[in-house]
């Protein structure tokens, strides 16, 4: 079960993470997570590229241990990369400390000061840890969640739950995994050829 439109409420219960950005030019912020992974990732760097589009990626670390090369791709083609845990943690299911010390070891690879927290299950108890260690830290989590990584979902569908949410200011969620490829490489292009033909602009976190 999740919600590809983030509601009010929750919004309220975490007010210290960032959900989305308002603004008044029309700019929206896409992201990726859980690369870097060759192929996928390499697609998504070639897709933005057409549409002339910037973009987030919360790499974990462990993928960029594996994938140097994809990483130093992301970076070179001037896109922005986050922290993503180094073993794609659920924190309501990790130890504090635990949680903190897999964060640290993927903040040597990744050296950002932007994190998203795997399946956005973060406790407040991780939060405050997080914010004592790196007070630079900004904990992104979304506005609209494509539903990429859900195999039931039809690409279509998945289509157009990005493309009904999303407003001036959303954060938006894929992923550049090989579980969501299939939707991924339908709805990648033709989201941002709708939302390039409306007028939104593609920038980074």
């Amino acid at each position: 079960m999740y919600l590809v439109k983030t509601p009010f409420w929750l919004r309220c219960i975490y007010p210290s993470l960032v959900w989305r950005k308002l603004n008044d030019s029309n700019k929206i912020y896409i992201t990726f997570d859980d690369g870097p992974i060759p192929i996928v990732t390499d697609f998504v760097i070639n897709t933005l590229k057409m549409y002339e589009a910037s973009a987030t990626f919360f790499c974990i670390g462990d993928n960029i241990r594996k994938h140097p090369d994809v990483f130093k791709r992301l970076k070179d083609e001037g896109h922005r990369v986050g922290n993503h845990t180094f073993n794609h943690l659920r924190g309501w299911a990790t130890d504090d400390r635990e949680y903190l010390q897999n964060v640290a070891k993927c903040q040597d690879l990744v050296q950002s000061n932007l994190l998203r927290p795997p399946y956005g299950r973060i406790k407040k108890s991780q939060i405050s840890l997080i914010k004592d260690a790196y007070p630079d830290m900004n904990i992104i989590m979304w506005d609209v969640l494509s539903g990429d990584f859900d195999q039931k979902l039809s690409p279509e569908k998945c289509l157009e739950n990005v493309i009904k949410h999303t407003r001036p200011g959303a954060i938006i969620v894929f992923h550049d995994s090989l579980k969501a490829f299939e939707r991924l490489e339908y709805v990648l292009p033709r989201a941002l050829k709708f939302w390039k033909s409306k007028g939104y602009i593609f920038e980074k976190l």
